[in-house]
């Protein structure tokens, strides 16, 4: 069957279902607080991609079934990412039930002190995800540990948080082996490495803004329950549940070398939190003790091994510190947040459908004058299709189709595309709580987006530091071959 040839719909109409999603998300937030991404937001986000199918159909004269056939066909997009998650809350009720967790933590409390914490923190995440080159992979692993060592030291999660997650996004951008990197390059049509050196006029100021930040933080910040025995009850009790030895941290760091190594997220999450399973096995044996003091059966351990990957690892040792900072993880807790990725992709894929978002972007495109404003448009961009399309790879792939030739027509340069591709698309998408990385964020992490959001200091001054410099004119790069007409029109 042949597609319809598509109407172009008016800037009114195509603004209205977002008006329409913002507010209902906005009063979700008022009326659930930290709740809304627990069910409100699913129901609003599927609401609205309903009605966007509809206003096709009733204003552009657009198949209804076509409509809601490419939506759901969007969904695909996400499905790695959902996968990904899956896995990840696996591994985290594994390696907690192993001792890995609990190690990295114990070791972790006696070498890292209040003073340089935050800004060791993001160093940390920005190590692991430059030789990883996933975010995600880095939050769901080492993160986890750090968050839980600045909870015994008296940081805010949130707080935490923003240097994980400022740190992941940094190595994210960064590495040449992370998807959006090379997706950016790709699209745009810059060659990868050029396109990493020309990051740097963005990233450099960006990451120094966000470190200087952390490390002010952490120098003039006074946890108020960090205290000699409140990180010794901790250690204890970590001593007493579990088996701690630096072995332990072997897996961990299998896992970080295969990433490395080049092999994909779900492998090698997956092989981690079965290595997180055999380890449990061998290291852990008071684990496997039923209430009795009776060593449990082989059938009875596979089955703790499974409800634990399944519901996540729960501790129940007396002390509610300890037991609230090791309970966490399982697939089930997921589903929240699988929930949110799909009725965000049906919207995103509706308005991609109906053409609404496009005709957003032509409108932003027709007020562009010079190459300032047309990087700055493209940061912007990004940004509007991560929050309405919900997922960073969309933002990036649209985005670049949308301005590629308007680049050229300048004169300019792909990599200054690419570039700011990767400054809003990239790093922006984890502040979307219903974007794929927001929702994957604080899913793993169980801080809601809009908490941390604030101290995302890299990703929040990334965009900013990219529109200053465009308007300044700084780290522009234009074509050898272009001709003075197009100079003289960026």
């Amino acid at each position: 069957m042949e597609h319809q040839q598509q109407p172009t719909p008016s800037l009114r109409l195509a603004l209205f279902p977002c008006v329409l999603l913002i507010a209902g998300i906005v009063l979700n937030v008022y009326l659930f607080k930290d709740a809304a991404s627990s069910g409100p937001n699913q129901i609003a986000l599927l609401l609205s991609g309903i009605f966007v199918a509809l206003l096709g159909h009733v204003f552009l004269g657009l198949r209804y079934r076509e409509i809601e056939t490419r939506a759901i066909k969007s969904i695909v997009l996400a499905m790695e990412a959902i996968l990904i998650l899956m896995v990840v809350g696996c591994l985290i009720g594994l390696w907690i039930l192993s001792g890995i967790v609990p190690t990295m933590i114990y070791y972790g409390i006696q070498i890292l002190t209040p003073v340089v914490f935050l800004p060791l923190v993001c160093l940390v995440c920005s190590i692991v995800s430059l030789a990883v080159g996933s975010s995600w992979s880095t939050m769901g692993t080492v993160g986890i540990a750090l968050l839980g060592i600045g909870r015994v030291l008296g940081f805010p999660d949130p707080l935490v948080a923003g240097a994980i997650i400022s740190g992941a996004y940094f190595g994210d951008k960064m590495s040449p082996l992370s998807d959006t990197t090379n997706l950016a390059s790709g699209i745009a049509g810059s060659q990868l490495f050029v396109h990493i050196r020309h990051m740097f006029y963005t990233t450099i100021p960006s990451y120094t803004i966000a470190m200087i930040l952390f490390a002010a933080i952490s120098l003039f910040y006074r946890p108020g329950e960090y205290n000699d025995a409140s990180v010794n009850e901790i250690l204890t009790g970590i001593e007493l549940n579990f088996f701690v030895h630096w072995s332990l941290l072997l897996v961990p760091l299998l896992v970080i070398i295969l990433a490395a190594k080049g092999m994909p997220a779900l492998p090698a999450l997956t092989l981690g939190a079965l290595l997180g399973a055999g380890v449990a096995l061998l290291w852990q044996p008071l684990r496997f003790m039923s209430e009795t003091g009776v060593i449990m059966t082989g059938p009875e351990r596979y089955g703790m091994i499974i409800m634990t990957a399944y519901n996540g690892f729960r501790l129940d040792s007396g002390r509610d510190s300890l037991d609230s900072l090791l309970s966490q993880g399982g697939l089930s807790g997921m589903y929240d947040t699988v929930a949110l990725i799909l009725s965000a992709m049906f919207f995103g894929g509706a308005m991609e459908a109906t053409g609404l978002m496009r005709r957003i972007a032509g409108a932003i495109l027709h007020h562009v004058r010079g190459a300032g404003s047309l990087i700055s448009a493209t940061v912007g961009s990004t940004i509007l299709v991560n929050i309405f399309l919900a997922e960073q790879y969309l933002a990036i792939v649209l985005t670049g189709r949308m301005y590629r030739t308007e680049y050229q027509n300048r004169g300019l340069d792909a990599r200054n595309l690419s570039r700011a591709l990767e400054d809003g698309g990239t790093l922006t998408s984890v502040l979307v709580p219903w974007n794929t990385c927001g929702a994957f964020a604080a899913s793993v992490l169980g801080i809601s987006t809009l908490s941390y959001l604030p101290f995302c200091f890299f990703n929040l001054a990334s965009p900013v530091v990219a529109i200053i410099l465009a308007a300044m004119h700084i780290g522009i790069k234009t074509l050898a071959t272009a001709t003075p007409e197009q100079l003289s029109e960026s």
